[in-house]
């Protein structure tokens, strides 16, 4: 290919930003990158921005190159045969390849009352939005927060923290990704803030009223503030506009993160399905997606054939509230060790996670094509056969 090329890269997210930064290592690939919003959003602190020790954005001319045209809009439609985006306000903007970083939010409750009574909190709007119902909320009211993953602890840990009396309703295990010598270390911690932890065999909740959250063993826990962490939704931008998706409606691509139905059509992070075997959601994820979606687009643009993703989990990080976390080092196939870091090392690793997650945007800025990943072979036992296994882990950790 001679002449410019241009690489439109549709959400500003860990994958996004990772992959315009990158892709700016050739002076002849201009790289628009459209957002609706006009700052960068780590949402590895929006339980922090619940609690209120962190207003979870950060300026975008942080963590994006400067060769980086921003575009603050909503793409509303994408035309793959016209190669070309259309923005809520009219107009389209043309592309020679598009990266599909669209990421994620809040999946629609399918419980009785939850869209009604409960807060979601998966999104930089509703986590503000939280935050201020928080905010008008007496300190006594009791706050039920339903969900046992990683943004249900922290979210439950973090308020906890401030005095609130808070019941986690996990519906299941508490932290299921997590070892149980673990889960063990992280419940002791919860018991520590005053924190009631309801886990286990009946604790799914079954409906939710303006006062209570009812489980399916019938026990009904009031709750003056429902707080709603279960599952994530991705945009409807991709199957509106005529692309493969699998059931949630992530992007189907292949092993080198290339949609299925068109080689300049690219995707990464958590609205991409490689292979329908769709990686944990993470912001070490995320980026990792992003650069190697950026790598597959500089691939073609070279002329050469782009590279399968390679992608292992060395750790997984959680907060229990701001002196306590728990740092769980994982094997390759992104199973739990054994081996793990609490209390307040755990709480500092937590720390450094997330402001690496951000470090190596503005790094990559810096110095495009710098950012590097642990690799392992795991996946391809996955493509194998292990299919049904891996969407199954990938639904735990979720």
């Amino acid at each position: 290919m001679t002449g410019n090329t241009e690489v439109v890269v549709i959400g500003g997210g860990y994958a996004g930003v990772m992959a315009a930064n990158r892709l700016t290592q050739r002076d002849d690939v201009t790289v628009t990158l459209i957002n609706p919003r006009p700052a960068f959003v780590p949402r590895l602190r929006l339980h922090q921005l619940v609690g209120g020790s962190h207003d979870a954005v950060v300026d975008y001319r942080e963590v994006l190159a400067d060769g980086v045209r921003l575009v603050v809009e909503t793409v509303t439609r994408i035309d793959a045969a016209g190669r070309q985006v259309e923005p809520a306000r009219g107009g389209t903007v043309g592309y020679d390849y598009l990266i599909y970083a669209a990421g994620s939010g809040n999946a629609a409750p399918c419980v009785p009352g939850a869209t009604e009574f409960a807060h979601p909190m998966a999104t930089l709007e509703t986590a503000r939005q939280l935050r201020s119902v928080l905010d008008a909320t007496p300190a006594t009211t009791p706050v039920t927060v339903v969900g046992g993953g990683p943004t249900g602890i922290e979210t439950a840990a973090e308020l906890a923290e401030r005095g609130r009396r808070v019941t986690l309703v996990c519906g299941g295990d508490l932290g299921p990704y997590l070892h149980p010598r673990a889960r063990r270390t992280a419940s002791r911690r919860l018991a520590g803030l005053g924190l009631t932890v309801l886990d286990g065999p009946g604790t799914k909740v079954t409906a939710v009223t303006r006062d209570a959250v009812h489980l399916d063993d019938g026990r009904e826990v009031p709750s003056g503030l429902t707080v709603w962490t279960v599952g994530f939704g991705v945009p409807d931008l991709a199957a509106r506009s005529g692309l493969s998706t699998d059931t949630v409606g992530r992007v189907l691509t292949d092993e080198t993160l290339t949609s299925v139905d068109d080689e300049r059509i690219v995707a990464a992070g958590d609205s991409a399905a490689p292979s329908d075997l769709p990686f944990r959601m993470s912001a070490y994820a995320a980026g990792c997606l992003g650069a190697h979606a950026a790598d597959t687009v500089l691939a073609r643009i070279a002329g050469v054939r782009p590279a399968p993703v390679d992608l292992s989990f060395p750790a997984m990080c959680v907060s229990l509230g701001r002196r306590a976390g728990v740092f769980q080092f994982a094997h390759k196939d992104d199973t739990a060790m054994r081996l793990y870091v609490g209390g307040r090392a755990g709480a500092k690793l937590k720390e450094l996670s997330c402001n690496f997650s951000v470090k190596h945007l503005t790094t990559e800025a810096r110095k495009p094509g710098a950012h590097t990943w642990p690799k392992g072979d795991h996946r391809k036992e996955l493509l194998r056969g292990g299919r049904r296994e891996a969407s199954a882990t990938v639904e735990r950790a979720v």
